[in-house]
């Protein structure tokens, strides 16, 4: 009996520990736009400040390094991933957002073990930008 019940408690305790990765889904763009329109939220890798980003109706952006000028772009999906382009680069930077009780999350593509921001607050107050865009 005492086996029966250490495999169950093994089990159980392993099924905890996947839990939260299991229940991290990505979110559609439509979950992302309802979430993110109309705010302007900051974010984190590692702790420190990374830059931010104002979420604008038509899927329009505005992002910010930290200290930086203010670049103007646009998100959309593709492929289940939220990419977005910027007016002095068209590359596309894709990126999985993962909603979590403390905001959203996002993973750069293709890089799994890499670039992972945290959202570290949030507002309804337009971005300040530095440089030629002051007042965006």
């Amino acid at each position: 009996m005492h086996r029966i019940w250490h495999e169950i408690g093994t089990a159980a305790i392993a099924l905890a520990l996947a839990g939260p990765a299991l229940a991290a889904e990505p979110m559609s763009a439509e979950e992302f736009e309802a979430y993110a329109q109309g705010k302007t939220l900051s974010y984190a890798v590692g702790g420190e400040i990374y830059g931010a980003e104002q979420y604008l109706p038509q899927r329009q952006v505005v992002w910010a390094f930290r200290g930086q000028e203010c670049t103007r772009g646009q998100w959309y999906e593709d492929a289940g991933q939220i990419c977005f382009v910027y007016e002095h680069d068209s590359t596309p930077q894709c990126w999985t957002f993962y909603r979590e009780s403390a905001g959203i999350r996002a993973q750069f593509e293709g890089d799994p073990e890499g670039t992972e921001l945290s959202e570290v607050d949030q507002t309804r107050t337009p971005l300040i930008c530095a440089g030629p865009d002051v007042g965006v």
